[in-house]
């Protein structure tokens, strides 16, 4: 299952606590960036999201907590979508519409 894990720091919430408790679980092991498909940081700081892959919800759960005194968490479960079929579903969904719109 694939997360997008939306993060807001507390208030009060220092780039040093942040960066130390990062550090901290990457060294113990805990971070698994093998499960992290992507990090991105908000402009301005103390906000971003993390998209993260793992087998169910729990995992997920013991992946954010150790972070969760310092920053809060948005958390939704996402999939992602071939464009082109996409497109072609859309399409189609469209055309279902107009069908109905005319009767």
């Amino acid at each position: 299952m694939q997360w997008y894990c939306a993060f807001t720091w507390y208030p009060g919430t220092t780039r040093e606590q942040v960066a130390q408790r990062t550090v901290e679980l990457h060294d113990a092991g805990s971070n698994h960036p093998e499960r992290i498909r992507g990090w991105y940081n908000l402009a301005g700081g103390g906000s971003g999201f993390l998209l993260v892959e793992t087998e169910s919800p729990q995992e997920l759960t013991a992946f954010l907590q150790p972070y969760m005194d310092l920053m809060s968490f948005d958390v939704r479960a996402v999939y992602p979508l071939n464009y082109q079929e996409e497109i072609e579903h859309l399409r189609e969904a469209s055309k279902k519409q107009v069908v109905k719109q005319r009767a």
